[in-house]
């Protein structure tokens, strides 16, 4: 059985971001999903990964990493989208918040990102090596993380669409920086945005089983 979905309000750095989190029964681990530029915790792409997650018992936590104002900020000015450290302080915020949460704060963490939100996490990751177990990249922007790639301690999955070439240079770049466990997996004719037939869920099966494999 699965816990309701709970809607929760995280502060980080002196503001409130809105977050939804889902906590299936005798779960052990949770992800944090840190989305791209654009998005929010509604993504639909995102919510399909995090139902494959709690089906398998694992914890989520969706949260928009920018408050209303600032979305609306970055609408006309693109000021915070590619802010990649302000996104990974508010990651680092929230997973702060969950660590102190009777319910969360012996779970293992794992961390989700898609495009920006991946170097997000990874920059995230690097700053709590203590903490944070696995990543999985979704069609990821893990090089502009590159000053904190080779300080990654968690175990690091990058997925990326066979047809998204450019992005597929881009994360072999960012994986010759990492030292820690990393695996690059490409998924046939799929797109950056993994739209195209059954390609979402190979991208959910895989991450759900590198989960499964690290968080205890």
């Amino acid at each position: 059985m699965i816990h309701q979905e709970t809607a929760v309000r995280i502060p980080v750095g002196g503001i409130v971001v809105e977050g939804n989190l889902t906590i299936p029964f005798s779960a052990k681990g949770i992800v944090l999903f840190a989305h791209g530029s654009g998005s929010s915790r509604f993504s639909s792409r995102n919510r399909y990964v995090a139902k494959v997650l709690n089906a398998q018992k694992i914890a989520t936590l969706l949260f928009d990493l920018l408050t209303n104002e600032e979305d609306q900020q970055d609408l006309v000015t693109a000021e915070y989208r590619f802010n990649i450290n302000l996104l990974a302080e508010r990651l680092i915020g929230a997973t702060e918040w969950l660590k102190k949460d009777p319910q969360t704060k012996n779970y293992s963490f794992g961390y989700f990102g898609a495009s920006t939100g991946a170097a997000a996490a990874l920059i995230a990751a690097a700053k709590l090596p203590n903490d944070i177990v696995a990543v999985v990249s979704r069609g990821g922007r893990p090089d502009l993380a590159a000053d904190y790639l080779p300080r990654v301690a968690a175990r690091t999955l990058l997925l990326v669409g066979g047809l998204d070439t450019e992005v597929i240079e881009l994360n072999r770049q960012a994986m010759a920086l990492m030292s820690a466990e990393k695996k690059l997996v490409i998924v046939p004719g799929a797109t950056h945005l993994f739209e195209e037939l059954g390609k979402l869920e190979e991208v959910a099966k895989l991450a759900a089983d590198w989960f499964l494999r690290y968080l205890r």
